[in-house]
């Protein structure tokens, strides 16, 4: 039987292949890729083989490309670091392409794109079990550790977790390295290269996750790479449009954080927002997206007739349009010191990261919407006991039937109605929780809290320039308030477009855009819309250029 992640290319695909790269010949094993490599080739194997090993294993061959097989995994689109090393045998020829020819070759020939992408896909998901890529040393109730942890996990940059709080070899480990408990948390790579409290921005560039980005003018310059943003790039892309779209975490947003959404369409079975985040991302880059995390934008202004973007580790952004799809976050719940336990006990989503960290624990999940209870239902999985802290009578007053059946029908998961978490308490990490419920305090164990409570827009970097609601929602189109439109700007001559703010040529789509349903559908759905009000925004300003 094939293996569907190792296929074999036909003669046709090979010859079409042939036109975007040259045929080079080894006499002796030579390596042409190498374990973290940014920018690296893809190869095509004529005759011989490329053996692929992972260097952090004594044995890490992971299998041996042959005859008209080929090499890479996604993160050739992206410019991020590989996590093997690639051998040629004896006597081996190969076709050597470069990334930007990989993809004119994939926008080009429908049969290899889908070839190639789906065992891109397979590669990365079997990586992720077989590949241990870099290590990581922290403590599990360490804030700062977590964050890189979250970090990794969502943009799945492979690393082995170990935890100094529970691994007996830690000791060893430090002192075979020079190392002390104060360092923590600490990375170290398969050349036993250290960076002690490596910072998110270090990591995003050491792992290709962040690109060194051009002094280049875009046509669109999409702000978040939630369900909306993502949308909208690859339409954007897709339609031939030069698109850059940065975040300031992952791709993904709120969606992201899902452990299965299963009222999207066309998945029966449902998608975790992760794969659904990571397919977009993928597709995006396919029609030539560029996409680089993690940039959080600090300010934007029109300058003769481009919006500039001032945002963290790259030179200023200049696009002739600018898509708001920085979404929503969830709020804090009103608690004295709960920010000294975020990371350490209380959290924001559940992925599996947080899944085998709270195994055979009481946990506490805050919220009634749909977010909750996916997470709710994720967790009983692993964890002693769920219970579901609400403030309403109802939980289904906010939460799809479905999921309200499940939570009912699960005998680890108790509901509490009408109640609060009033107190948070702990040493160095979460320790107590105290609920109550109605004037009652609740008996509980809980030592992991998760709050999915109390959205609020994302919007900090937009500095009060455009029309918004009482809530910093941002106003578009039909909605936008009559005194927020300049009667010296082009509003005077034309109304807004449908996703359009009131500066013209900047878009709002997704969750931060006021009247905007919460779903990952209706995000989705805005995305693709609002690329035909950017292509009528870009007529007429071209037009507007050519006549003056």
């Amino acid at each position: 039987m094939i293996d569907a992640r190792f296929p074999e290319l036909t003669n046709q695909q090979v010859e079409k292949l042939k036109g975007y790269g040259i045929v080079e010949n080894f006499e002796i094993p030579t390596t042409i890729l190498d374990y973290g490599d940014k920018r690296y080739d893809f190869f095509v194997v004529l005759e011989g083989g490329i053996k692929i090993i992972d260097p952090e294993k004594d044995k890490g061959n992971v299998t041996i490309h042959g005859r008209h097989q080929f090499s890479g995994s996604s993160s050739i689109l992206s410019h991020r670091a590989i996590g093997v090393r690639g051998e040629t045998l004896k006597n081996t020829q190969v076709i050597r392409i470069k990334p930007d020819q990989l993809k004119k070759a994939i926008s080009k020939f429908s049969d290899i794109s889908d070839l190639l992408l789906n065992a891109f896909l397979l590669r990365e998901e079997s990586l992720k079990n077989s590949i241990q890529g870099v290590k990581l040393i922290g403590s599990e109730h360490s804030n700062e550790t977590y964050a890189i942890r979250d970090f990794m996990d969502k943009n799945d940059i492979l690393y082995t977790f170990v935890d100094s709080d529970k691994d007996d070899g830690l000791k060893s480990i430090l002192e075979a390295f020079d190392l002390k408990e104060s360092d923590l948390p600490v990375m170290i790579n398969s050349q036993n290269e250290i960076s002690i409290r490596p910072s998110i921005d270090e990591i995003g560039e050491c792992s290709g996750v962040r690109l060194k980005l051009d002094d280049e003018i875009y046509d669109v310059l999409v702000i978040g790479a939630g369900p909306a943003g993502l949308a909208a790039s690859v339409y954007a892309s897709s339609e031939g449009l030069k698109v850059l779209t940065i975040d300031s975490n992952s791709p993904g947003g709120q969606a992201g954080k899902s452990s299965k959404i299963e009222n999207y369409l066309g998945f029966p079975t449902g998608i975790s927002g992760r794969d659904l985040a990571n397919n977009g991302y993928i597709q995006a880059q396919k029609f030539g997206c560029t996409i680089s995390v993690p940039h959080r934008v600090e300010s934007i202004q029109k300058n003769a007739g481009l919006y500039e973007v001032n945002a963290s580790n790259t030179s200023t952004l200049k696009a002739r349009t600018v898509i708001a799809a920085t979404g929503a976050a969830y709020r804090r719940l009103p608690l004295d010191g709960i920010e000294k336990y975020e990371g350490a006990g209380i959290y924001y989503s559940a992925t599996s990261m947080h899944a085998n960290m709270c195994k055979n624990s009481e946990i506490g999940i805050v919220g009634g919407g749909n977010s909750a209870g996916q997470a709710a239902l994720f967790l009983a999985n692993y964890a002693h006991k769920v219970y579901i802290i609400i403030r309403k009578e109802d939980i289904g007053a906010k939460m799809s039937d479905y999921l309200v059946q499940r939570i009912i029908a699960c005998e680890n998961i108790e509901v509490l109605t009408n109640s609060n978490v009033v107190k948070v308490d702990g040493d160095t990490y979460l320790e107590k929780v105290d609920i109550k419920q109605k004037d009652t305090l609740v008996p509980n164990e809980i030592s992991y809290l998760f709050t999915f409570v109390g959205a609020k827009p994302c919007t900090e970097w937009l500095d009060n320039i455009i029309d918004t609601d009482a809530k910093g929602f941002v106003h578009t189109g039909l909605t936008i308030c009559d005194n927020a439109l300049n009667s010296e700007s082009e509003f005077s001559q034309r109304k807004p477009y449908t996703f359009e703010t009131s500066l013209p040529g900047l878009f709002a789509v997704g969750d931060v855009r006021s009247g905007s349903v919460k779903r990952v559908a209706s995000a989705v759905g805005e995305g693709s819309i609002v690329v035909s009000d950017i292509h009528k925004f870009l007529a007429q300003d071209k037009f507007a250029t050519t006549t003056n």
